[in-house]
Parts: C-alpha cells; sequence; structure tokens
C-alpha cells in the first residue's frame, strides 16, 4: 500500500473514532447543503479501504456501504467537486446496485473533505432520485460547506488532543510542547488566573510579528488581547471556568492586516473533575469569510437577474407579442403608429437585457 493511502487511513481513522461534540452544526449543514441544491438526501461521509461510513445523513437509512459502490471514492480521488447528472447514462454508475436498486441515485455531487495536509478522507454530497444539474452557485456553495466541516472535524480532534494531554501534564508535570507545534491554529491554555500555562508556535509567531512582543509562560494573557476584543476575551474566559464552553467569530484590525478569527473556550479538568483552567483555541478563517462573500454577492446579483427575466421583460415582450398578431390578423398590412409603438417596445426590451448583461 503506497505510504500516502496509508497516511490517509490512519486520517480516516482517528475522525472515525472521535467522540464529537459539535453533532448539531454538522447536522445543520447536512441539511443546508441538501436545501440549497434541492436534493431529497445530503450526507457526510468518511471511506477507509472497505468502507463508506455514513457520519451525517438526512434523507438515508443506512450507516455504511461498500467502498467499491460508493459514489464518493471517486471523489476522494480529485481535489474538485464531482457531479453525475444521470447515474443511468454514466458508465460509471449504471449498473451500481445503489442505482438499480434502493436508494436508486439518479444525481450526484460531492465535494471532499480535505485535510491541511491534503488528505481527502471523504466527502459532503447530495443525491437524488432523479436527473438534474446544479448551477455554478450551488457547486460553489457545496465545496464552501464542506470546508466547514473539515474545519469543524479538526477542531475536534484538536481540542480533544488539548484535553488529553493538559490532564496527562498536570498528573505528571510535563510540559505540553510536542502537540501544540503540529497545529496551524492558534492554541494556548490558561490558568485559572489568566496566567499563561504553555502556548504553541503558531502563537508565538503571530504575537511576535503583530504586536512585536514576546510571549512568555507565567504572564498574564490580557495584555496580548486586542483592545476591540478584551471585553468578550474575559466574558468568554468566565464562563468557561464556570463550565461552560463558547464559540465567537470576530473580526479584528491590526496594524499590517485585518483577520476574521474563529474563537474557542473550553473548560480544561483534572482526573477529579474539577476545572483548573480553560483551553483557548483560534483559526484564521479570513479566506473562508471571503469567499462566502463573494459567493452572496453572486448569489444577489443572480436574484436581480431572475427578478428582471420574470419580472421586466414580460412587459415589452408583450407589447411586441401583441402588435406582432395585430399585423397578422391585419395581413401584414400595418401602419405607422403600429410601428412606432414596436420600436418602443424594442427598444424597451434592449435596454433590460443591457442591465442584465451589466449585473453579470
Amino acid at each position: 500500500m503506497p505510504l500516502r493511502e496509508l497516511e490517509r487511513l490512519q486520517a480516516v481513522n482517528r475522525f472515525l473514532t472521535l467522540e464529537i461534540d459539535k453533532e448539531k452544526e454538522l447536522n445543520d449543514i447536512v441539511r443546508m447543503a441538501a436545501e440549497i441544491c434541492g436534493t431529497s438526501t445530503a450526507l457526510i461521509t468518511l471511506l477507509d479501504d472497505k468502507t463508506q461510513y455514513i457520519k451525517f445523513k438526512v434523507g438515508f437509512d443506512r450507516e455504511t456501504t461498500n467502498k467499491k459502490d460508493a459514489f464518493c471514492a471517486h471523489v476522494i480521488e480529485q481535489d474538485q467537486v464531482m457531479m453525475v447528472p444521470d447515474a443511468l447514462l454514466d458508465g460509471r454508475f449504471s449498473s451500481n446496485p445503489l442505482v438499480t436498486d434502493n436508494p436508486n441515485i439518479r444525481f450526484y455531487a460531492g465535494a471532499p473533505l480535505t485535510t491541511q495536509d491534503g488528505h481527502n478522507l471523504g466527502s459532503l454530497c447530495v443525491i437524488d432520485q432523479s436527473p438534474k444539474l446544479l448551477s455554478t452557485l450551488q457547486l460553489q456553495m457545496l465545496e464552501v460547506l464542506s470546508r466547514q466541516v473539515i474545519y469543524i472535524l479538526e477542531f475536534e480532534i484538536s481540542i480533544t488532543i488539548l484535553k488529553k494531554q493538559f490532564t496527562e501534564a498536570k498528573n505528571s508535570e510535563i510540559k505540553l510542547r510536542s502537540f501544540f507545534e503540529s497545529s496551524k491554529s492558534c492554541h494556548l491554555l490558561l490558568g485559572r488566573n489568566f496566567e499563561i500555562l504553555a502556548f504553541n508556535q503558531s502563537l508565538e509567531k503571530f504575537i511576535s510579528s503583530t504586536f512585536d512582543h514576546t510571549i512568555s509562560e507565567g504572564a498574564d494573557i490580557r495584555s496580548f488581547v486586542h483592545k476591540d476584543h478584551f471585553q468578550s476575551f474575559i466574558e468568554n474566559y468566565k464562563n468557561a471556568l464556570d463550565g461552560n464552553s463558547a464559540v465567537s467569530e470576530n473580526y479584528l484590525h491590526y496594524e499590517h492586516a485585518a483577520i476574521w478569527w474563529y474563537m474557542t473556550y473550553e473548560p480544561a479538568y483534572n482526573p477529579a473533575g474539577e476545572i483548573i483552567g480553560v483551553s483557548f483555541n483560534a483559526t484564521d478563517i479570513t479566506k473562508r469569510i471571503s469567499q462566502e462573500k463573494l459567493v452572496m454577492a453572486q448569489n444577489d446579483s443572480l436574484k436581480k437577474i431572475a427578478f428582471m427575466q420574470s419580472h421586466e421583460l414580460r412587459r415589452p415582450v408583450s407589447t411586441i407579442m401583441g402588435i406582432m398578431e395585430l399585423i397578422k390578423s391585419e395581413d401584414y398590412v400595418t401602419d405607422r403608429e403600429e410601428l412606432l409603438v414596436l420600436e418602443k417596445a424594442v427598444e424597451e426590451l434592449d435596454g433590460k437585457i443591457r442591465m442584465i448583461v451589466n449585473h453579470t
């Protein structure tokens, strides 16, 4: 087995054994994918060497399928959305038991779940029992949602490892250094009095480059919190010490850049179940937010175009059709007044078409 595939299977196994706290968020993404794409079914799947595991779903009653029958097995071989408009007309799937028998798949579209290491673990996919085509916007939204799925899953793994390592460190008085350095997110362990217990290289580099300061264990974290985020940080930190988890998205301006952060605050426990601190994690999601805004802007333009097509184009078209019927009834003999009305309707139609072109 190639080393790359072995690494992918190891990553899949880590996610399969993960206890996921954010099931609601993932179920919401599945429902949103089905709604956006107008399909009866949407799934989040993970694939090992033999089996497709269906972790979250809507409109589907199976927990697993054979990998050899899985449409998603084709998705993980590429790095972009795959769409099958009609499975019966596609030689790869026309004799597939999932097509010829229950659930009688005819349409499929899936976006790969790609980790930061570049491993395709599975897919976010939508399926239906009748052929169809998705618009470019719908395909883009499916891809955006697939990235959100992997953000959540990778974040869950980070939190799980962080909690485990933190407990082990408190028991054996070992520093948590090796885990932190592997993550691109900023990870931070805080004591009950705002003191910094441990941090990773990503956070250290960010503090150094942004504030021209050096962060150190034992320092007060409040010295490094952005002024626009200070009050929210204190409130969420205290809530975590009270046993409550918190999540926030914050847009913060720095001297050289503005960053969208996805932040979580989790209580950290010792083996006796006592809260001994807070685990704080921050991920830069600026790229994701920018792409979502671009898709939303494109969607607004499409809505405006659709409105013009269904409302504003109807009047001049109706006028033209009416004049033409009148001309036909008069055996194609017309007078100047009718031609002027026809000319005005054509000019109005031309103007509306120009407006649509400008919106695109």
